[in-house]
Parts: structure tokens; sequence; C-alpha cells
């Protein structure tokens, strides 16, 4: 009696992993097969206009001032929210950075940069950095947390990114 007891609670296992192995193997409708994201051609840095820039907050330990050409904002096809952003230094002499930001990601890559004396010089392999990292400035993460981005998606349009900028969003 015994051992029929235990075929028959041996056969109902195996029926109940036969069950579940067939559950687990039935297509979900509710799954969306991840994409691999890639970046779209970028364009070459836009011409921009040092002058009539959006202002954006800075802590107040940096001592130059950062602004952002409205004409140069995008939103690409890849979803990355690309801009020239130049800074002003207290003596007057301005340069800028042409960047995309990935919202979705918070990581921020700089393809050109603009001086003076040189104008723009791409850079030769612009790199994905996280936006909060250690960089030099902190205007990137000023920028996405002040307009570009909505919670980690790029806003609907460049002009709700160019509304929330002209609002001046606190840093959060």
């Amino acid at each position: 009696m015994k051992s029929e007891y235990l075929r028959h609670v041996g056969g109902a296992l195996l029926a109940l992993l036969g069950l579940t192995l067939s559950v687990q193997a039935a297509p979900n409708n509710n799954y969306v097969p991840e994409v691999e994201w890639v970046e779209a051609a970028v364009p070459p840095a836009p011409a921009f206009q040092p002058s009539g820039g959006l202002a954006i907050a800075m802590p107040l330990h940096v001592s130059v001032k950062v602004a952002v050409d409205p004409s140069t904002v995008v939103i690409g096809s890849d979803g990355v929210v690309r801009y020239v952003a130049y800074m002003t230094n207290q003596s007057g002499s301005i340069s800028a950075v042409y960047e995309g930001i990935r919202c979705p990601t918070d990581e921020v890559k700089t393809y050109a940069r603009w001086n003076q004396s040189n104008g723009w010089l791409p850079i030769a392999e612009p790199v994905w950095k996280e936006i909060n990292s250690n960089l030099p400035s902190k205007h990137a993460f000023a920028i996405a947390r002040q307009g570009a981005c909505d919670v980690r998606l790029p806003r609907s349009s460049v002009a709700e990114i160019l509304g929330a900028l002209k609002r001046g969003a606190p840093l959060r």
C-alpha cells in the first residue's frame, strides 16, 4: 500500500511539474521584447548665439554663467535631447559644448567643444558618461533636471523643454 501511495504521489508531482513547465513555456501576451537602443546619426555641432540663451541655475560655488541656446535644442529620433550650452566666465570669455542627454539612463555625451579661438572642435570618440559623475562641470545635470528630462524620460517636445528651462525648474 505504501508503494502504491508513493507511486500515486510521484505521479501527481510529475503532473504538477509538467503543468508548471508548460505554463512557463506558454507565450506571454504582455511580453514586449527588449530592443537594443542605437544612437541615431549625430549632426555636426550647430551654430549658436552666445547671447539671449536660457540661463541655467547652477550651484552657488560655480562661478561661470551657463545658458542654453534655445535654437539648438532638439529631441532626436533616438530620444536623445541635444543642445548647445555656453559658459561665460567672470572675464567675459565664452566656451561652449554640443551635448546630448539620454534621460532613461541618466547619461550625457559631449560631441564637440567650442572656443573663441578655434570654433567647434569635435570630440574624436565621444562616450556616454553618468550625468551625475564627477565631471568638471555639473551643467548637464542641471540642464537635465531643469528642463530636458521629466523623471528619466525626455520631455514630449522641444517647446516643453524650453518652457521648463524658462521657468527655471529647481535642481532635484
